[in-house]
């Protein structure tokens, strides 16, 4: 609650103390009461030095509200964001006005705004930085009516129905470290669920009961396995003991809303702790089968990895391997990540037990394939990702064997055409798939790989591999053959580029003559 904290200075000093000097003009409520730990104190002098560089256009826009007698609250990811350190520019607002007032409000205090969200509270606005003396940049708000949602346990839509308190609003948050607020323009911090504390021991709970709180919304049991691969927070026992036992009710929930946390997940910092968060409580199970199905059984003589560790090391190492901004595979690449985290999904289906003790998994890159293009269009990912995320996992065992036998330049050719876009993509998850603790091996196929980039490398220069393209087009085709368009010629050209792989350019005088023998050859 509001007394919780007592009113000090936005611009004030962090004393030796960890709290901060009342001098100033705009009061915050970011002194502790009582006593504070060491890792409270510590989230608000990160707080203090967010919320004052925020503070302009949220006391500004706060003042507006009251004059109209209106409550407004900054809420959620920014609160909890600026007591870790973190600044927005987009900004999360409560407030007791309805959404007519809220438009009538923020058209006078934006440069521009929009409700289509309107029909759930939600007004937005946008303030240009720079503009009339403004020394912030852009700033986005959106703002929202108090709600107290209920739910329709079937579908898990909201029926909307406006609350008439922060306090209730704050309730219905998914965690207690998002379910904290800062009354504008006063800038009192507000607590109701102990979110500070939550948040200074990296613990995800929910405000209400977590298993009230999931049958409301099944999505929040995906938002904590998000939140604890963005934050590094750990799910809080009780939370996480009803999400395995709610798991099957994330169910309802439209493969388009589980797939976008899902990309949120694998595009934050830490995958790993999210994924292990899917798979332990049950809800991988549902969403996502593919991946617990890797925690195949080791046999007794240890002669291949437990798939489902793999997995998640060679995650980790493809990500490893992303670039900056003007690199090859600038990060977070969300294609390179998907096809990491299912590169081996079809060796369950493809196992067997050799005579011997040993075990195979033949052709499980394209039994894996399918599956994964199977998964993606289940989780309505667009077209192109799943073709290129498939056509990854299908591609990343055509390396092995390099270093056995040396590849001709045609089947370098091959390997680069195969790839096409993908090729760079395709190096960082063969070379991510090397999880072995053999350190002679793990060398001697980073070395072979190193020798096969500076082969394509070469060729690259010497051929354009990137274009490579029969020495004689379809036109050509016809002319020297006498024929018109029809499915003849397509035979013709795949001929010629089978022949430009296997030979390089030959000219287009070769090529005329070689044609001619393969036609002369088919009559």
């Amino acid at each position: 609650m509001d007394q919780l904290y007592r009113p000090c200075s936005l611009g004030s000093v962090i004393d030796a103390a960890g709290r901060p000097s009342c001098s100033g003009t705009h009061s915050v409520g970011l002194t502790l009461v009582p006593n504070p730990t060491p890792d409270e104190l510590e989230l608000q002098r990160r707080a203090l030095a967010v919320l004052t560089e925020l503070a302009p256009a949220a006391i500004e826009l706060g003042a507006m509200f009251r004059a109209a007698g209106h409550e407004l609250s900054l809420v959620g990811g920014p609160v909890r964001d600026a007591f870790l350190g973190r600044a927005s520019n987009d900004l999360d607002f409560a407030t007791s006005a309805t959404p007519d007032q809220t438009l009538a409000l923020l058209s006078a205090w934006g440069d521009a705004h929009w409700d289509i969200g309107k029909a759930f509270g939600t007004i937005g606005a946008k303030r240009f930085g720079g503009r009339a003396g403004r020394a912030e940049g852009d700033v986005v708000v959106e703002v929202t009516t108090y709600r107290s949602d209920a739910y329709d346990h079937v579908t898990r839509k909201p029926v909307v129905a406006f609350g008439d308190s922060l306090e209730g609003d704050l309730s219905r948050r998914d965690f207690t470290v998002n379910a904290m607020a800062v009354r504008v323009p006063d800038l009192v911090f507000v607590d109701p669920h102990g979110g500070l504390g939550d948040l200074a021991g990296r613990i995800l709970r929910t405000p209400i009961e977590p298993e009230r709180s999931f049958d409301d919304d099944p999505l929040r049991m995906m938002r904590a396995a998000r939140f604890a691969a963005q934050l590094g927070f750990t799910v809080e026992d009780a939370t996480f003991q009803a999400a395995q036992g709610m798991a099957d009710r994330i169910e309802i929930v439209s493969a388009e809303r589980v797939r976008d946390e899902l990309d949120k997940l694998l595009l934050s910092g830490n995958p790993r702790a999210g994924l292990e968060v899917l798979v332990a409580s049950g809800l991988a199970d549902h969403v996502l089968p593919e991946l617990p199905a890797l925690r195949l059984e080791i046999d007794e003589h240890h002669r291949h990895k437990d798939v489902y560790e793999h997995t998640l090391t060679v995650l980790e190492q493809a990500i490893d391997l992303e670039t900056g901004p003007e690199g090859a595979v600038p990060a977070p690449d969300l294609v390179l990540r998907l096809a990491a985290l299912l590169h081996d999904v079809g060796k369950p289906a493809t196992r067997r037990f050799e005579a011997g003790g040993g075990v195979s998994f033949h052709h499980h890159e394209v039994v894996g394939a399918k599956q994964t293009a199977k998964r993606l269009k289940a989780l309505r990912y667009d077209k192109e990702t799943i073709k290129a995320v498939s056509r990854l996992v299908e591609l990343h065992l055509r390396f092995h064997g390099y270093g056995d036998g040396a590849w001709t330049d045609s089947a370098v050719r091959r390997y680069v055409t195969d790839a096409g876009p993908l090729l760079e993509r395709l190096h960082r998850l063969t070379r991510a798939d090397c999880t072995t603790r053999n350190r002679r091996k793990a060398r001697r196929l980073s070395e072979a790989y190193d020798d096969l980039e500076r082969r394509i490398e070469r060729l690259r220069g010497e051929e354009e591999l990137a274009r490579i393209r029969p020495d004689l087009d379809g036109q050509q085709i016809m002319e020297i053959l006498g024929i018109g368009p029809g499915p003849v010629v397509g035979q013709a050209y795949r001929f010629l580029m089978e022949l430009r792989m296997d030979r390089g350019s030959i000219g287009e005088d070769a090529s005329r003559e070689e044609l001619l023998a393969w036609w002369a050859a088919r009559s």
